[in-house]
């Protein structure tokens, strides 16, 4: 018998050596606007609108959506410092984006924020993940295939990628000083609510 197809949870956070994943909530709205419609960052997204009310009622169906994990990245003092989400589970693998890092934040929040979306992942049961990423977007595609993701194909300006299971242990052990003790996850509360 085959076990069913890992999920995608939402935790009320998941602590890194220095980084704090939480879950995003609507009073977390101008602060994303803020991110995706920055000229710089927005380059590769797709389109957002400024409309801080219009993200907070986004935000306010996602908390009753449970199909993606959205995180807010903080800092072990509760700054902000970017966005990361899960979303689109085909089987084992699961893709990841809206990955966006303000300006200004610590040294290794790129390599450790990765290692941690992976780590959670693999800790609900995933064994892969597949993305893609704007060819314009070198920077981003070249720190993918130094984690060991390998193109999967193209079509427009989009590439495709996928990474496997070993290439993320890989990651885990080429970076080890991003995150020496893996992740601790704290669960929601029984109501749903943050904890």
């Amino acid at each position: 018998m085959t076990s069913p197809a890992p999920t995608l949870v939402k935790p009320a956070r998941v602590l890194g050596k220095h980084i704090v994943m939480r879950d995003a909530r609507p009073d977390d709205a101008e602060f994303i606007v803020g991110l995706r419609t920055d000229p710089a960052k927005g380059r590769y997204l797709s389109a957002t609108s400024p409309d801080v009310a219009a993200q907070r009622a986004w935000l306010e169906a996602y908390a009753r959506d449970d199909s993606q994990v959205y995180f807010i990245i903080e800092d072990r003092d509760g700054t902000r410092h970017g966005t990361v989400r899960l979303y689109d589970p085909q089987g084992a693998s699961f893709s990841w984006g809206s990955w966006i890092l303000a300006d200004g934040r610590p040294s290794g929040f790129a390599v450790e924020s990765a290692l941690m979306v992976y780590a959670y992942a693999l800790q609900l049961g995933f064994t892969a993940s597949h993305f893609s990423v704007r060819v314009g977007n070198e920077s981003v595609w070249k720190f993918h295939e130094r984690f060991g993701a390998t193109r999967t194909g193209q079509a427009g300006e989009d590439l495709f990628y996928s990474i496997s299971e070993d290439a993320i242990r890989a990651s885990f052990d080429k970076y080890r000083k991003y995150l020496p003790d893996g992740i601790t996850v704290v669960p929601r509360a029984p109501d749903g609510a943050a904890a």
